[in-house]
């Protein structure tokens, strides 16, 4: 019955979308209404109104989306969705102050004179706007307007017009920042948490190991992530609409003929074309630099973006009067001098404290009001200019209600699914395909591109999305990154504007078009860019690096990236550290046979130890590493014979795990017919046959698993245990022979501070002599506190660690001076020692040993550093870029 009703919910969702009801409405209602009517059939026919669901019952599920939705959005953390009204304001702000017309006239003239010129402009502009509005209706509209009768004078076929403004107008979908990234990234990130869960249970399940390690778990995504992971695949959009723009040209000129510009391309023409394009590009690269180099934050991002914009409107809106960009003007230069500031000297309320900081922070605070002014007075601009602010604001608002109405609904929706087993139903589904992942991929990017004939983005986002992305997540063959899922998923999704017969990019277009324009001329003509979206899509998709490298760059390289210790980063750090030894592995060795010969005598034994030990324990890196890597190497050749036995039995057990969970729900139903109907015993006896047959189907499949899996199985676990035991061993020691090194570096360049000490050392025992042991204590603390900054000085601070004891009033014991001074003077003797031998190592020892950590710090000491340096960040992001397969460890 469960199955029933799940077609209900379906049914009455694609009614209810079809007769053009609401989406707001129609995805919650038709969740309402399944729920109370399978709750209403089970009290009345089974006497039980939970009898028709999975699992639960009606009041769980009703309030399950409410509860979902409040719980995830309300928590500070999910900040996400903030990001949505900015950037909706952005756009709305930049199209109503007709800066999108200034844009399309420019171009339109620049590069109408080139065969299929106009046609590359609509597509330029289109990218443009796509990067400062993301709003398609207005793109499409704006466009709509002022290129479509130029094109039709220009006698431009009225196909190859009207798919071009459509097309172009999409690009908002995919260049960031969008609305649908941004929904995508929300999406993803609770379905990372799911597919997470199921990949951790299966790596319990298929190894017996509690805890899986962090380097096989699934790769998160943010709306940051999502605006850098759609970068590059946006351009290449953009580059194949002109490729075809061009080609359709030089193929037939009829179609796209050059424009030829009355006017003089002179210094004016290319100062106003400059006015409509520089402030514009300024705005996206303020926008989206800000988030790539990490100065801000995605909703902080668009928040720099709607003032961008109000400043940029604040101009526009007073074109042709008298000081039009005077505030534009002095917004521009107030932060300027702010970027001066902020660069010259720290600006901190909180660590004011010389003349210097005073005049710092005053002159930012300065500037700050001046820019504020500034925005206000753009502010108030907008305001009075045919009270564009007040349409703005309530457009954004407008917006911002419907998508998170039908986030609301969605949620109730997919609680709904889930309640008939239909999220089950879907897994099962795609798991029992053949052909693994990329079958089930394709089915689901199948099945999204017909869903867009229907729908619109955000439905196909919050309804399909949070079903599908667990199971395409979890899969360890495949492993693939939830950016690079988002961004698949959203390239797909793009189609949906422009797919007859709801293709939302054709209703505005048809809203402004001239009657000459017929429809069918408009569904030909997008035909060919629904080709080329697809084109992309397969390019992309061939090409994980195109979505991954930006994000994960932008990871390795912010001041918050991971350090070199990080387990995800550890194969291709080995990756790097062996084109290192194949390359400079006599430098290295050379290296390290001349620190086997340093006169260590002038180091105190136990570090002249520690250090004769590193320098061994790096000599034997290259021999450990050569034995892990000849291990994966072994793995490797292994797997030509291994990983089709393992995928076709992890298959076979995929069924059997269906079937065990099929028996789990018919003996449920059994227990409640049983329960509640227990007359019904041809009911219970069709169970009871359908027990056994799954009983026999587990059987079966058992049957058909090869003799010889356990032991394939059983040699592949012993060469990963051989594997990791082999890089582990390699790990530690290259950490070991890094350790001492720079710990015996940095005690060396401490030689001057440690001297430095001497004085106040000398001094702590004063207040002792005098009786006045607080000041004592206070002065011993005070030293203790600037040894333990310096490096292998716990020694040192021991002694006066005792004379400050021995000075304190504890209980019956009272201060005794006399053991106080005895200590300091065993802290004297110590400190005299230590200066000693750093000073005469710092003379003769540090220069080479300083040689030495420059040597190895690239590959025995790459681990130890803080942060990778930046051409092996830029070597491990490209690794990284790629999926990698890590169903051999499952």
């Amino acid at each position: 019955m469960e199955l029933f009703f799940l077609l209900i919910l379906v049914v009455l969702m694609a009614g209810a979308l079809g007769s053009g009801f609401p989406v707001a409405f129609a995805l919650p209602g038709a969740a309402i209404l399944t729920i109370l009517l399978a709750a209403g059939s089970g009290y009345l026919f089974a006497g039980n109104p939970d009898a028709f669901f999975a699992e639960g019952g009606p009041t769980n599920w009703l309030s399950a989306g409410v509860t979902n939705l409040r719980g995830i959005y309300w928590e500070v953390e999910r900040d996400t969705l903030i990001a949505i009204p900015l950037f909706v304001f952005m756009g709305i702000m930049l199209q109503r102050s007709k800066i999108a017309e200034d844009l399309l006239i420019s171009m339109a003239q620049l590069f109408g004179p080139v065969r299929g010129g106009l046609g590359i402009s609509v597509i330029f502009v289109g990218a443009l706007l796509a990067a400062t509005t993301g709003i398609v209706g207005a793109t499409v509209v704006a466009m709509g307007l002022i290129s479509l009768p130029a094109m039709m004078r220009n006698n431009y076929a009225n196909w190859l017009s009207t798919g071009t403004i459509a097309a172009s107008g999409t690009l908002g979908q995919i260049i960031p920042p969008s609305i649908v990234l941004i929904i995508l990234a929300d999406q993803l990130s609770s379905a990372v948490d799911q597919a997470g869960a199921i990949r951790t249970q299966m790596y319990k399940d298929l190894t017996g190991n509690f805890s899986m390690p962090s380097e096989f778990g699934v790769i998160s995504t943010s709306a940051g992530d999502m605006f850098m992971g759609a970068m590059i695949p946006g351009l290449v959009l953009v580059g194949v609409y002109m490729l075809f723009m061009l080609s359709a040209a030089f193929l037939k000129r009829s179609i796209a003929p050059p424009v030829p510009y009355d006017g003089g391309f002179d210094s004016l023409f290319f100062t106003r074309v400059a006015i409509s394009l520089v402030p514009p590009l300024t705005l996206i690269f303020i926008v989206l630099g800000s988030i790539i180099t990490g100065i801000a934050t995605v909703n902080q991002a668009g928040a720099i973006g709607a003032i961008g914009a109000t400043v940029m409107a604040g101009y526009r809106l007073y074109e042709g009067r008298k000081g039009a960009f005077t505030p534009g003007v002095i917004a521009l230069l107030s932060v300027v001098v702010i970027l001066m500031i902020t660069n010259m000297h720290p600006v901190n309320v909180r660590a004011v404290q010389t003349q210097a900081d005073v005049i710092a922070l005053t002159l930012a605070v300065i500037a700050v009001l001046v820019f504020l002014v500034a925005v206000g007075w753009s502010f108030w601009r907008t305001l009075n200019v045919e009270n564009t602010l007040v349409g703005v604001l309530i457009e954004t608002a407008k917006t911002t209600s419907l998508v998170f109405i039908i986030l609301l609904g969605a949620a109730m929706l997919t609680s709904a699914f889930r309640a008939f087993g239909g999220e089950h139903i879907v897994r099962d589904f795609l798991q029992g395909l053949p052909g693994g992942f990329w079958t089930q991929f394709i089915i689901v990017m199948i099945v999204i591109f017909v869903l867009g004939f229907f729908l619109d983005f955000i439905e196909i986002a919050v309804v399909v999305v949070p079903i599908v992305a667990p199971i395409l997540l979890s899969d360890p063959q495949a492993n693939v990154t939830a950016v690079w899922l988002g961004v698949m998923i959203g390239l797909n999704i793009q189609t949906s504007f422009l797919t007859p017969p709801f293709g939302f990019a054709l209703f505005y277009l048809r809203g402004v078009a001239s009657k000459a324009v017929k429809t069918l001329e408009m569904y030909k003509g997008v035909i060919p860019f629904i080709a080329l979206q697809l084109i992309a899509l397969v390019i992309v998709g061939y090409n994980p690096s195109f979505v991954n490298y930006l994000p994960t760059r932008m990871s390795l390289t912010s001041e918050t990236a991971p350090p070199p210790s990080n387990p995800r980063l550890q194969g291709c750090i080995e990756d790097f550290i062996a084109l290192e030894f194949e390359q400079n592995g006599e430098t290295i060795r050379g290296a390290i046979a001349r620190a086997g010969q340093w006169d260590l005598t002038v180091l105190p034994e136990d570090i002249a130890n520690d250090v004769e030990r590193a320098v061994g324990q790096a000599g034997e890196a290259f021999a450990l590493f050569d034995e892990a890597r000849e291990t994966s190497r072994t793995i490797e050749a292994a797997l030509v014979d291994y990983q089709p036995l393992r995928d076709q039995v992890r298959r076979l057990e995929a069924r059997m795990s269906r079937d065990v969970d099929l028996i789990d729900e018919v003996e449920t139903q059994i227990g409640r017919t049983q329960r509640f109907d227990p007359e019904n015993t041809e009911r219970i006896a069709d169970l009871e046959t359908e027990l056994v047959r799954l009983q026999d189907e587990i059987d079966e499949l058992t049957s058909q698993i090869p003799a010889e899996w356990q032991s394939a199985y059983a040699d592949m676990k012993k060469l990963l245990a051989q594997e990791n035991r082999a890089y582990l061993t390699y790990r530690r020691t290259v950490d070991q022979a890094y350790e001492p090194i720079v710990e015996l570096m940095r005690a060396m360049e401490d030689a001057d501070a440690l001297a430095g000490l001497q004085e106040a050392a000398e001094a702590v025992a004063d207040p002792v002599r005098a009786g006045d042991y607080a000041a004592a204590e206070e002065a011993i603390g005070d030293l203790l506190s600037r040894i333990r900054e310096l490096t292998a000085t716990s020694d040192l601070a021991n002694p006066f660690s005792d004379m400050r004891r021995a000075i304190r009033t504890t209980g019956s014991s009272e201060p005794n001076p006399e053991e106080a001074l005895e200590h300091h003077q065993t802290g004297m003797t110590l400190l005299a020692r230590e200066i000693a031998w750093r000073t005469d190592a710092q003379r003769t020892l540090l220069p080479q040993v300083t040689a030495y950590e420059e040597t190895i710090n690239r590959t025995i000491g790459l681990r130890q550093q803080d942060r990778l340096p930046r051409d092996v960040a830029l070597f491990v992001a490209s690794c990284r870029a790629d999926h990698q397969d890590v169903s051999v460890y499952f």
